[in-house]
């Protein structure tokens, strides 16, 4: 009994923990794992590949699935709760994962369900802890958040923009034109701002072509305005914890030039506030 509940924490400790020798050689070869099962499952979507080399595929993906198998089974096994794991974000993906190879089996057809072992490449994020990004991440996270409202905002400004052009162009183009209908419009409209220019349909008319014009100058600007949203609090951040970092020590050397993650003076060996 005490032999399994050792096993149990070192298996735990393995799998679950982020520090220990072991902890991040299981996690880079669960990341290569992962990331030749996503290149086979590519591959296998390549019509000659999958002629030429398909059962070579078929084997290399029944030896990840029942590899992953057993790796869900032994986190379950290892976690603390099986059941908070078992309908966690990474337990449910684990899951789904590896459940269209098994129903290949009885429904032909299953596999190409598979797409959603894609999902597991955001294990990747466990690596980034390895190299100690966790700080950058979670300076990228904030701004995001908070940009959010701003971008949301602009997001429906764009929304509407899009929605009164392709109106306008399914009143000047009409349906020779290609502008079948309003949502068609949309669509055009949306291709032109964000300057993707598909050039499946088109203005014909000299008023229909001056308003593409102007909604292709104002595309510019849709890519820039959301990044210097981003950008702007990035800003604001960075300056605050550079402020943060220079406080004066209240102690009588008064140094300002404090490392980030120091809790007492390097001068005077005073705690921080």
């Amino acid at each position: 009994m005490t032999s399994g509940k050792n096993l149990r924490q070192r298996l735990h400790y393995i799998i679950f923990d982020y520090d220990t020798i072991p902890a991040k050689a299981f996690d880079l070869v669960l990341i290569v794992a992962i990331l030749l099962s996503v290149t086979v499952v590519m591959l296998d979507t390549v019509r000659g590949i999958h002629t030429a080399y398909g059962e070579a595929l078929y084997l290399l993906e029944w030896f990840f699935t029942i590899l992953f198998t057993v790796e869900y089974l032994l986190r379950i096994y290892a976690s603390d709760s099986g059941r908070r794991y078992i309908f966690s974000f990474y337990g449910i993906i684990d899951f789904l994962s590896i459940l269209p190879t098994y129903f290949s089996i009885f429904v032909p057809g299953t596999q190409y369900l598979l797409v959603i072992r894609f999902f597991r490449v955001l294990r990747i994020f466990r690596l980034l802890k390895l190299v100690k990004f966790v700080k950058e991440a979670e300076f990228v996270k904030a701004s995001l958040i908070a940009s959010s409202r701003k971008i949301v905002f602009f997001l429906f400004f764009v929304l509407v923009t899009v929605s009164i052009i392709g109106a306008l162009m399914y009143m000047i183009e009409g349906e020779e034109s290609g502008f079948t209908s309003i949502p068609k419009g949309v669509y055009w409209a949306i291709v032109t701002i964000t300057t993707v220019g598909y050039g499946d349909i088109y203005p014909q008319t000299v008023l229909g072509r001056t308003l593409a014009s102007l909604l292709m100058i104002v595309g510019y600007s849709i890519i820039a305005v959301p990044t210097g949203i981003v950008s702007a609090e990035m800003a604001v951040m960075n300056e605050k914890i550079e402020s943060e970092l220079s406080s004066p020590c209240e102690s009588c050397c008064s140094t300002t030039e404090h490392d980030e993650d120091a809790s007492f003076c390097k001068i005077c060996g005073k705690p921080l506030t």
